[in-house]
């Protein structure tokens, strides 16, 4: 504990590893519902996207764990594929901004989210390059809410640069931003 009486966090103590996303989809879904204020009707329709997404070639996932096996944080990502429904979505805004080529050999970060508690520690860079860095792929994608938030900000300061903005995603009510980096991602002293 600190001295305030919070939780200490030593990123160090952190142990970001693969995850078996479909054993640990109940855990992860859990983060992804505290980090971005999910309803329980919204966690069990993302349940099924989750699972299909772990099925789906090259897909992979890590987990941020405490030393005692809580989960804090995933991860997941796959191969960009033209015909998979958020490409499908976010195509026409990459066109008219004219970077739908983004679209192709890239690897897309589907879900990254971290406990609230568990923020502005390091566990979401650590996350996003560990990922990335197994990657074949030269670039990659992903889609962010089109608010100014700490998490465009880590994107941004990994090298992530706006693709296209106001992109629509059919069930969501605010607008998302799309975004893409060269890999590797930028480090913290590059």
């Amino acid at each position: 504990m600190t001295p305030s009486g919070g939780a200490a966090h030593d990123d160090q103590r952190i142990r970001i590893a693969p995850l078996d996303l479909t054993a640990s989809v109940d855990d992860a879904l859990a983060v992804q519902a505290r980090a971005f204020g999910l309803s329980p009707e919204e966690v069990a329709v993302r349940r099924h996207i989750v699972l299909r997404h772990a099925a789906a070639p090259g897909a992979r996932a890590l987990g941020a764990t405490t030393p005692d096996g809580r989960l804090v944080g995933f991860i997941y990502g796959m191969p960009n594929d033209r015909a998979q429904w958020w490409s499908t979505v976010v195509e026409p805004y990459l066109r008219r901004a004219g970077n739908d080529s983004w679209l192709d050999d890239s690897f897309t970060v589907t879900e990254l989210h971290v406990l609230p508690s568990h923020q502005k520690h390091g566990i979401g860079r650590r996350l996003i390059t560990e990922l990335t860095d197994t990657a074949d792929e030269p670039r990659s994608i992903l889609s962010a809410l089109d608010i100014e938030s700490p998490a465009r900000g880590l994107y941004r300061k990994l090298g992530y640069q706006d693709l296209a903005q106001r992109v629509m995603f059919p069930s969501a009510a605010t607008p998302y931003a799309v975004m893409g980096a060269p890999l590797p991602l930028r480090r913290r002293d590059a």
